[in-house]
């Protein structure tokens, strides 16, 4: 308790203040850790041990990532992973490593030990940047995800190529690369026939159930499952979680495990932030201040000369291309791993592995202030209209909660308009019945903020809540329009005792549902008796006139009872009560 107390308490200032200073909330956890951590006020230790467990939050960042990424998708990006990425590892992996042996005294072996780990970027760091700003779902996110993704995958080849470099007798019986490379696959494969067979059956029973905190519960159970299979095999966490998410990206339930899973990622990736800052070496700094600042400014520039040069060779345009180069030009904490992992083979002495240490974590320290300082020139020109083409957005225009014969009909109208619609609903044997009519409808609870953020509420232009029953309110609406100001709110209601309820609720139009379809019969049952048009228009317009300003009065003085003498034929006592919708 005295622990979590003071890290979220520290986490809290330090982060609302970086972000005040816009300095982005990364930097602000890692002052807070480093204030916190030994070397300072020394108030929380053990800085090793929350690290590790801190982890699981880039595990759940990586699932996150990965519902966000269908198969077909990922396969789309192909060559960015495998080629944009795999260059950006190799060169700026030899790069660092013939840097180190030109400008300091360390042996080949251990400065290829050092350089390989120093080319990977954090994770942990840049897809929440490229969250904030909106710009993971462009192309030039898409492109900066691929080399991350890459940079995961090359974990294994990474570890084996240190640990061929081994001056530990005790590496000599450990298994060969080959085969670390036969179980990645087979993990990779058992992790694909898992989500298919196993996770989406499990997750469609509960959902059948409608218990919320057991879809919490096995949303989590999947990652760590899937993280935990990785890690028997000494493989990343972060990639089998990864894997669980591309899995279970083109299914129904994709939203609702964001939501849900969205909490946990935040709170656990800020303390591993929080923990990286604790164990930031201020001792070894002090003692070689010239040397940690001088690798860190290195290891900046080299990286982010080279990731220019490759992105250049892929055809980016040249201010894209830097500002690729800047934003993955920090060191990552895989690259704690690995420096571990070096000193466990002898390759470089414990007192290296944390002075490199220091270096990433000061080059992660940086990035906020280059991407800053950088802005104007990185921008893309004001067009000669004075205006600037805004990234690309894949996600709909509007969202449809609640996806029965009302949302569907609702639905199809827009579609046909040529309106991208996301759909929403809680039912699973409807989602399942829309599915073989070609319809992708999400499992999930439209109703919370949470999922209609996961959902994309944030910029869709409408959102028209279909829902049956009487399961919205006025505070509930005004939730969602305080979240998603942008968003006009539609609404369908059951009966005029509903539209009383939501009273004063920001909606743009509220609809009772059998409204229209009861004036429509009542048309053509009076055209079928012989009425003239304009008798049966008259006799409409009234009846429009006459509701209305009885429904005003109601939902004015919130009795459904109010302005009886309104009523064009006055019920008897005993219909009172059902009165019409």
């Amino acid at each position: 308790m005295h622990d979590g107390f003071l890290l979220l308490g520290f986490a809290l200032a330090f982060v609302l203040l970086f972000r005040r200073l816009g300095l982005g909330a990364t930097l602000g956890y890692l002052v807070a850790g480093a204030v916190l951590g030994p070397f300072v006020l020394n108030l929380v230790g053990d800085a090793e041990q929350k690290l590790g467990f801190a982890e699981l939050g880039i595990t759940l960042l990586l699932f996150l990532v990965g519902l966000e990424l269908d198969p077909s998708k990922l396969w789309k990006m192909k060559r960015d992973i495998l080629g944009l990425g795999l260059l950006q590892v190799s060169l700026c992996g030899a790069a660092l490593a013939g840097a180190l042996m030109l400008t300091t005294d360390f042996s080949p072996a251990a400065a290829i030990a050092l350089g390989l780990p120093l080319a990977l970027s954090s994770t942990a760091q840049v897809l929440p940047m490229l969250q904030s700003s909106g710009r993971l779902k462009t192309r030039f996110g898409e492109r900066a995800f691929s080399v991350l993704l890459f940079q995961d995958l090359s974990i294994i080849p990474l570890i084996t190529i240190i640990t061929a470099l081994s001056r530990n007798p005790a590496d000599a019986g450990g298994p060969p690369g080959w085969l670390l490379a036969l179980e990645t696959v087979a993990a990779i494969a058992g992790l694909v026939a898992a989500g298919r067979f196993l996770i989406r059956p499990l997750f469609r029973l509960i959902g059948n159930m409608g218990e919320r905190e057991m879809f919490v519960v096995a949303a989590l159970f999947t990652v760590l499952a899937a993280g935990a299979v990785m890690e028997l095999l000494g493989l990343s966490t972060a990639l089998g979680a990864f894997i669980a998410g591309v899995m279970l990206a083109d299914s129904p339930y994709r939203h609702e495990l964001e939501a849900d899973v969205e909490p946990f990622r935040s709170i656990l990736l800020g303390l591993f932030f929080l923990a990286v800052g604790m164990m930031l070496d201020l001792g070894a700094i002090a003692r070689d201040p010239l040397f940690v600042l001088s690798m860190a400014v290195m290891l900046i520039t080299v990286k982010a000369a080279v990731i220019f040069v490759v992105a250049r060779l892929f055809g980016m345009p040249w201010r894209g291309a830097l500002a690729l180069g800047l934003l993955l030009s920090q060191g990552g904490e895989f690259g704690f791993v690995l420096f571990a992992q070096a000193s466990h083979a002898l390759l470089i002495a414990p007192e290296a592995a944390s002075l490199f240490g220091a270096v990433v974590t000061l080059s992660m320290a940086t990035t906020p202030f280059l991407m800053m300082a950088t802005r104007r020139f990185r921008a893309e020109p004001v067009s000669a209209a004075g205006s600037r083409e805004g990234p690309s957005n894949d996600g709909a225009n509007a969202l449809i909660v609640g996806y029965g014969r009302f949302g569907q009909a609702a639905g199809q109208v827009l579609q046909t308009a040529g309106i991208t619609v996301t759909l929403i609903d809680t039912d699973v044997d409807m989602i399942d019945t829309a599915g073989t009519f070609g319809a992708k409808v999400y499992f999930g609870d439209g109703t919370r903020i949470d999922m209609l953020r996961q959902a994309g509420a944030a910029d869709a232009e409408m959102i028209l809540f279909c829902l049956d029953g009487d399961q919205l309110d006025a505070p509930v609406l005004h939730a969602v329009h305080e979240a998603f100001p942008r968003a006009a709110l539609y609404v369908r209601a059951f009966d005029r005792r509903v539209v009383i309820k939501l009273r004063g609720a920001p909606a743009t139009l509220i609809v009772r549902e059998t409204y229209e379809s009861a004036v429509t019969m009542a048309r053509a049952a009076l055209d079928n008796a012989g009425l003239s048009n304009e008798a049966i228009t008259r006799a409409e317009t009234l009846f429009r006139a006459r509701d209305a300003e009885r429904l005003a009065i109601q939902v004015a003085t919130g009795d459904p009872r109010a302005a009886r003498d309104r009523l064009i034929h006055e019920p008897e006592p005993q219909e009172a009560a059902g009165e019409p919708g």
